[in-house]
């Protein structure tokens, strides 16, 4: 196990890779506890997958987002990809296939966390069940093939799409 990216030697017992985790130790009155949340948006009626564009597609559902939460967006070649808390208190960005990603702010208890996944859904919920948009919680979805799952405009997607056949096994 490397150290970092300049030193390849590896760790060769258990003391020095203890040292080496404790090396990066923060005082216990600056621990935090940050929160990722992925979910799938899909159409209550069919349950099909949604698609970036359209008047009820995800484009829209964080363009209500930004309007409703005062976020600023995060832009790629000119469409909205995500929203990032004004103090970098948390962000929402786009996974591969649809999903909203709540990356959120870092919190002192647990509590605080389950509060801010608890705000974050109600808010997503206000944008997105008027467009006839629910959310399901998973890893991935359970119903739809890779085919059928759409894709979103980020370009580093775009990039992924085309390395990944390269170097991956089939």
């Amino acid at each position: 196990m490397a150290r970092d990216t300049t030193d390849f030697r590896p760790i060769e017992g258990v003391d020095e890779l203890v040292e080496h985790l404790a090396e990066g130790n923060k005082p216990r009155d600056k621990w935090r506890i940050g929160t990722e949340h992925e979910k799938f948006p899909f159409y209550v009626d069919g349950n099909a997958p949604v698609p970036y564009g359209g008047e009820h597609g995800i484009r829209a559902i964080l363009e209500g987002m930004q309007e409703k939460l005062g976020w600023d967006p995060i832009m790629d070649a000119g469409r909205i990809i995500g929203l990032v808390e004004p103090t970098g208190q948390g962000a929402i960005s786009l996974e591969p296939g649809g999903q909203f990603e709540l990356s959120g702010a870092p919190l002192e208890t647990i509590h605080q966390t389950c509060r801010e996944g608890n705000a974050h859904l109600a808010q997503v919920r206000e944008i997105a069940e008027p467009m006839g948009i629910r959310f399901l919680g998973l890893g991935g979805s359970p119903k739809w093939s890779l085919a059928e799952t759409p894709k979103m405009p980020k370009s580093r997607y775009e990039i992924m799409t085309r390395y990944m056949p390269k170097v991956g096994t089939k």
